[in-house]
């Protein structure tokens, strides 16, 4: 008669037993088990995520030591060894042909130093070098070899334009400076997700030792009701429950397994590990309740977000973009100046025995005359992109605020679930324990002691979750506020950049 059964519980003992050994041939042999704290210092060097903000904060500032290396002087040689030519040509003069060869060899010795206050170029330029000249008219011939050397000051000065040497270094510093705040942004986003993560391995696992609690429980009660049904103190639909009990509490660790390798692999995807590398967790959940200052929230929030900051970047990027807009089709001039002096002569000694000044000064305009209302129409159009930035930065502002308060409120309700959910465990473990001892009496059904197990679960698992919730939301804080309630301190996220030393 108990055929069936027997059947029933090899086959349920079976499916565990080749649960545990796929479980167990899957993982190495070797874990890593970490805490929060490690968890996070792990990140640093590993997250892809991290990795290519930092790549990108690297990209900037290199760009930004070439800008302003850029503003330095440069030397720079020019060399032409040698140069030949041989033309014939028809001189207009005196309207006859005449041939000239010649060959020479100069170099040019250059230095150019920008000058960002005004927009202005100075160059200090020295060529010296050697010709051979033969040139052939008729009967008449004429010959000149003579070394040279011109030596001259140029400046050249944009006017009536904005300093685009100043413009072009600071928008490449606002870049660099909105590259620090995504690094900072992403470290602090990157916290938020590896915590969440984290805790959803620690939960995978509590409710893993919750759901093998359960299935032993479900075994002593079969093994309880089994014995019954065999003395003919029970009926046997009773140990038809019992075993559909335990086969469910047999299917429920098997999920729990799944779920908690599947929450590994998460974290560890985040993290950086190797996909075949196991890791763990540890960690002990307790929910201390933080005093929180609302005020405080919202002003450290409204006075230390970066996005605050990088709108105030993308602001002044708009005012520099209406600059160049304004100068399209505007008066435009550039003032030129040059003076120097250049003396030639066979010997090389007597090059500057009569030397030859040759200043130049030059002054171009351009003055725009009609464009079809082109300009006007683009000023406009940048001056209503501006409003509308500038609504958004309002928008966002309120948005910050409303989030602090939500992220406040929801932290004082959590509290209060915390200490129910406590309490619901405390009597839900009651309830369990004196309904257990009337199962085993017969004065309860299987169905009936299945609900009371099914409860106890589902308290402890909601106990833990909550707490985990009210540990989320205090971090959730903790970043759009930039304060760490917990310790009493300002968070400054700038501070997370890693040095050159530390790289």
């Amino acid at each position: 008669m108990l055929r069936p059964i027997k059947k029933v519980t090899c086959a349920v003992a079976f499916l565990c037993g080749c649960a545990g050994i796929n479980a167990q041939s899957n993982e190495p042999s070797v874990s890593m088990t970490l805490t929060l704290e490690q968890a996070l210092e792990y990140s640093v060097d590993h997250s892809p995520e991290l990795q290519e903000a930092l790549i990108n904060l690297e990209r900037y500032k290199l760009s930004l030591e070439a800008q302003r290396a850029s503003l330095k002087s440069k030397f720079a040689l020019t060399l032409n060894p040698f140069t030949y030519s041989n033309s014939r040509s028809f001189d207009n003069r005196f309207s006859q042909w005449y041939t000239n060869e010649s060959f020479s060899s100069n170099g040019t010795f250059s230095i150019t130093q920008p000058i960002i206050w005004t927009d202005a170029t100075v160059s200090l330029n020295n060529k010296f070098g050697w010709q051979s000249n033969t040139s052939i008219s008729g009967d008449t011939s004429n010959d000149n070899k003579a070394f040279s050397n011109d030596l001259y000051l140029s400046i050249n000065q944009p006017l009536f334009t904005y300093n685009r040497a100043k413009t072009d270094l600071k928008t490449i510093e606002y870049d660099y400076e909105n590259a620090l705040i995504n690094y900072a942004l992403r470290r602090l986003s990157l916290e938020s997700t590896i915590t969440s993560s984290f805790y959803n391995v620690y939960t995978a696992k509590n409710n893993l030792s919750i759901s093998e609690a359960e299935l032993k429980d479900a075994q002593q009660n079969f093994e309880i009701i089994k014995n019954k049904v065999e003395a003919d103190l029970s009926a046997r639909d009773e140990l038809y429950q019992a075993e559909l009990n335990l086969a469910t509490a047999a299917s429920n660790v098997d999920n729990r397994k799944v779920s908690l390798e599947n929450a590994k692999d998460d974290l560890k995807q985040i993290l950086g590990i190797d996909i075949d590398q196991d890791v763990d967790v540890s960690t002990e959940i307790s929910a201390q309740p933080v005093k929180i200052d609302m005020l405080t929230a919202i002003n450290s929030a409204l006075g230390s977000r970066l996005e605050l900051r990088q709108r105030e970047i993308s602001r002044t990027e708009l005012d520099i973009q209406m600059k160049q807009i304004k100068e399209m089709n505007s008066l435009d001039g550039n003032i030129s100046l040059s003076l120097g002096v250049m003396g030639d002569n066979e010997d090389l000694q007597k090059v500057y025995d009569h030397p030859t000044n040759n200043p130049r000064i030059s002054i171009s305009l351009s003055v725009p005359i009609f464009d079809w209302g082109e300009r006007r129409a683009r000023i406009k159009a940048q001056e209503l992109a501006t409003k509308i930035f500038d609504l958004q930065t309002d928008e966002e502002r309120k948005n910050i605020e409303l989030a602090v308060r939500r992220s406040c409120r929801s932290l004082k309700n959590l509290e209060a679930q915390i200490t129910i959910a406590e309490q619901s465990v405390k009597n839900a473990q009651l309830t369990y324990d004196l309904n257990a001892e009337r199962y085993r009496n017969g004065e309860l059904t299987g169905m009936e002691m299945n609900q009371f197990q099914t409860q106890l679960s589902n308290q402890k698992m909601s106990y833990v979750s909550t707490i985990i919730n009210y540990k989320l939301e205090l971090l959730n804080l903790k970043i759009i506020s930039l304060y760490d309630f917990e310790n009493n301190v300002q968070i400054v996220p700038m501070s997370v950049i890693p040095d050159e030393e530390t790289k």
